[in-house]
């Protein structure tokens, strides 16, 4: 037959001595329900043998209102420490609840000795060196055994509840909570009729959910990834952190931080970081920054010198909110080695910056081309048009001088892109003339009217020309001011001009442009069909034909830019 006294003395001690290996293997990521358990499982075991041990009936007593502080409360610590596992959030007022009941189940204990309505009777009969507690129940005391069946009822649903919802559970974990649940229910049936030996069975089932729980603490630390995470950052050397709380009152760091900010050594817990001027312009900066749009992340960089040389650190910088569960304390600043990136993005940078460089050139150059080339094929129609010598190149600054004075009028809001292009395309507007018989082309008199007719088309096949020159660009604005100045540079605003008849908007701006710049060379120019006209018989016949020829709301640019004309014109007179 068993000793009870050693049987007691064994559980206390084996339960203690698990409660020490908890104690050696504890972090502060475990939960603090579980902690609560292994400090109260040796505390009832203690009480178990200190009540058994017991000849007076009064010290028995008062071990057994001890032992069921345990009774009472593991219960619903067991519950919540479960609830935490599952990854469930209990509410704060069901915990709160709970407690409270359970509480009220302890003040019915503290009637034993005083009432009946936990126990009826409690006495002790000595047999050999121990004794044997002799108990008659009384109602609280049976619905006390209703209250644990509920609480297991409870934690097993819990545990289901995970099991097929809480992918973030680990499976073994749950299936170790599992089973205590079977071990106490078996516990619970068979504690009353080994209590007729004097052993009762509840102790080894503490000892034995100690030892599961054991198991499960061994796991925890490998599944919260996060804090390893963290903690891995924090021991690496890299990293930094420093902690402020809302006051901007500083909490505390590590030695990076302190290696990586050397002001923080000379502040004192408690001590304000902004009193210091170099924390202004780093942690107070940086925190006030935070404050304003709370999404600073790793796009801050740090350099603790300022000057990036070969062994110089850039760090980058990390501000959250300092929180203790879910209440917010301060903020926490992390600073982490971003050096090998940032040189390698520095690198890339440098190369992207060159490589532009290098495209920028040799764009220019293929722009440089291509235009030589369009000018080139402008040339050649030119010169075998008799007439009209130097016409392109006088054409083309009759063009920039006119927009020279337009882009003085902010009202037209003319891009810089807009004037590039049509002084650009200017030297194009007559590369339909490349398709013109020499016979009408060279023509040293006046046409006859089929002749005439001829000539106009011109216009329409140098935009044709034009667009397929062009059909490949890039640049859709020059390819169209290039095709429109070639097309339409004989319109007429009052409907009468061609290829197409167009008239007032209808016309394209730079087209209208084209028109007085190609009008006004042909009259002050020399061409074989005629002499060249003074420059105020020039301008007398372009200020007729402002509103019928051309657009008259191009009449003040134009007398604006007649100096600059008539002075260019001279030159080459």
């Amino acid at each position: 037959m068993v000793d009870p006294i050693m049987y007691y003395a064994f559980i206390c001690v084996i339960s203690f001595f698990l409660s020490f290996i908890y104690a050696y293997r504890w972090n502060k990521h475990l939960d603090v329900h579980m902690t609560i358990v292994f400090v109260m499982v040796p505390v009832c075991n203690l009480e178990y043998y200190l009540m058994y041990t017991s000849s007076d009936i009064n010290a028995a007593i008062i071990a057994l209102k001890m032992l069921y502080i345990g009774g009472c409360f593991l219960p619903w610590v067991i519950t919540m420490c479960i609830a935490n596992l599952c990854n469930i959030k209990v509410n704060r007022l069901v915990k709160m609840s709970t407690f409270l009941f359970n509480s009220l189940f302890y003040i019915f204990v503290m009637t034993i000795g005083h009432s009946k309505i936990f126990y009826k009777s409690f006495s002790i009969e000595k047999k050999g060196s121990s004794c044997i507690m002799l108990k008659e129940y009384g109602f609280f005391h049976n619905l006390y055994y209703v209250v644990i069946f509920l609480y297991l009822v409870v934690d097993l649903a819990l545990i289901i509840f995970a099991y097929r919802r809480k992918k973030q559970s680990s499976r073994r974990i749950l299936f170790i909570l599992f089973l205590p649940i079977p071990i106490n229910i078996m516990g619970y049936i068979i504690n009353h009729y080994m209590i007729i030996y004097g052993i009762e069975i509840i102790p080894i089932t503490y000892v034995l959910g100690q030892i599961l729980y054991l198991c499960i603490v061994h796991r925890m630390a490998i599944y919260n990834v996060s804090d390893m995470v963290l903690e891995s950052m924090v021991e690496s050397g890299d990293t930094g952190f420093v902690t402020v709380d809302f006051k901007k009152r500083y909490l505390g760091s590590n030695e990076t931080a302190r290696e990586i900010l050397p002001d923080l050594n000379r502040l004192i817990v408690d001590g304000p970081i902004d009193k210091t001027d170099a924390l202004k312009e780093t942690l107070v900066a940086w925190i006030d920054k935070y404050s304003l749009n709370q999404e600073m992340g790793k796009h801050v960089f740090y350099r603790p010198s300022g000057i990036l040389s070969d062994d110089e650190r850039i760090y980058s910088v990390t501000v959250n909110y300092l929180f203790d569960g879910r209440k917010r304390h301060g903020y926490q600043i992390f600073l982490e080695d971003d050096t090998q990136n940032q040189k390698y993005i520095q690198l890339i940078d440098k190369y992207n910056t060159d490589l532009q460089k290098d495209v920028a050139i040799k764009t220019e150059r293929l722009m440089e081309m291509h235009n030589n080339l369009i000018m080139g094929m402008a040339m050649m129609v030119e010169s075998r048009d008799n007439s009209t010598g130097g016409h392109i190149r006088r054409t083309s600054e009759g063009v920039r001088i006119l927009i020279e004075e337009m882009k003085k009028d902010e009202k037209l809001n003319l891009s810089d892109s807009f004037c590039k292009n049509i002084i650009k395309a200017a030297p194009m507007h007559d590369l339909g003339k490349i398709s013109v018989d020499d016979a009408v082309l060279r023509k040293a008199g006046a046409f006859t009217t089929e002749e005439r007719e001829k000539m106009k088309k011109h216009s329409a096949e140098g935009a044709r020309i034009v667009h397929e020159i062009l059909k490949d660009t890039d640049d859709e604005q020059f390819r169209r001011i290039a095709e429109n100045v070639a097309h339409y540079h004989h319109e007429r605003v009052d409907g009468t001009g061609y290829p197409d008849g167009l008239k007032g908007n209808e016309i394209p701006l730079e087209a209208k442009i084209m028109a007085i710049a190609d009008v006004y060379d042909a009259l002050v120019s020399k061409r074989v069909y005629k002499e060249k006209y003074s420059f105020e018989k020039a301008n007398e016949i372009i200020l007729e034909g402002m509103g019928t020829q051309f657009d008259s709301s191009l009449q003040k640019y134009y007398e604006s830019a007649r100096p600059k004309l008539e002075a260019f014109y001279s030159l080459e007179q």
